[in-house]
């Protein structure tokens, strides 16, 4: 079983989002990185950008293929991660840690209730 995070919660699209105050930062899950394989590269995210809900927040490119992550919520991306710039494959290593993809400032609150908590993550990855 992939490692799940019981502080983060998640879509069904496997990217995680941990929320501090009124920022973001969203990544990909374990389970995705270990599907995607050795990702080589990761579009940067522009800070400033104001990104909606289910948009395209970027494109992360492995040795098996592309794949588009989308946005978990709304928000204005306040800082990408300079490191998976240099080193994409620290998304493999440390996906929850190291690996996150963004930090967004979020503009609906809303959109978090429709995240799944780390048990009803578990349960979708099981069924």
């Amino acid at each position: 079983m992939s490692d799940i995070r019981i502080d983060v919660l998640y879509t069904k699209n496997d990217e995680w989002v941990k929320v501090e105050n009124d920022i973001a930062t969203i990544g990909i899950t374990d389970y995705a990185q270990s599907h995607l394989g050795d990702i080589v590269f990761v579009e940067p995210c522009e800070e400033g950008q104001e990104i909606k809900k289910n948009d395209v927040l970027t494109t992360v490119e492995s040795v098996k293929s592309a794949a588009d992550i989308y946005s978990p919520i709304s928000g204005v991306v306040t800082e990408f991660n300079a490191s998976i710039d240099e080193e994409a494959d620290i998304m493999n290593k440390e996906p929850f840690d190291g690996g996150w993809i963004c930090k967004m400032k979020i503009t609906n609150p809303d959109d978090l209730k429709d995240l799944l908590s780390p048990d009803q993550y578990r349960a979708a990855k099981v069924d």
